[in-house]
């Protein structure tokens, strides 16, 4: 029974990875309103029911997108906030992930076509999928270098997030920054960590 159950888990993680591949493919050429719900069906060589069924609507496939891009960082960070994990420790490790993860190209393509969405919906979608499921544990770790400290955990955490990413995503969104390399990605990690080491201090 429980082979059953792990093929048709690993069938359906198969054929959801196929589905993003088409979303994302239609995104870049069609835009939102473009990408229909039946054209990434025909794309994906899947069914049209078969997507209603799992996502609900369009809506609800890119959210679960947004919600997959943002899966490694959000995981690290509940992780951490589990045990006893050193703040500064974990921040180091996450951040590098959360940075490659908001400067890649899938997550660029997403905000590029939230950016060109009249109805804001993708928009909406990337705020809650996103921004708003990884920013209050972000909150809830500094909460751990706030102690003592008259700054707020929230406050720390715009300091940190504002030195990391800075104008980067806006950049890179509108086409005049390439995607950084790993070597730029963990230099820009310390220098956030550096600043913020300074404000606490």
């Amino acid at each position: 029974m429980k082979l059953e159950v792990d093929v048709k888990e690993e069938k359906r993680k198969t054929r959801h990875a196929a589905i993003s591949v088409a979303a994302y493919h239609l995104l870049e050429t069609k835009g939102y309103n473009g990408a229909s719900m039946l054209s990434i069906a025909k794309a994906a060589h899947a069914s049209n029911e078969t997507l209603y069924l799992w996502y609900g609507d369009k809506k609800g496939l890119f959210e679960q997108l947004v919600k997959d891009n943002a899966a490694e960082t959000k995981q690290m960070l509940e992780t951490a906030l589990l045990g006893q994990d050193d703040a500064l420790e974990t921040l180091t490790v996450v951040a590098v992930v959360f940075l490659t993860m908001l400067l890649g190209d899938k997550a660029i393509l997403l905000n590029r076509a939230a950016a060109a969405d009249p109805s804001g919906e993708l928009g909406a979608v990337i705020s809650v999928g996103g921004r708003d499921a990884v920013q209050p544990l972000f909150e809830t770790l500094m909460q751990r270098l706030a102690q003592g400290h008259e700054a707020s955990a929230k406050q720390l955490t715009g300091w940190f997030l504002g030195a990391l990413i800075g104008d980067l995503q806006i950049r890179r969104i509108i086409g005049v920054e390439k995607a950084p390399c790993e070597t730029e990605i963990k230099k820009r990690v310390t220098t956030a960590l550096s600043a913020l080491s300074k404000l606490r201090s």
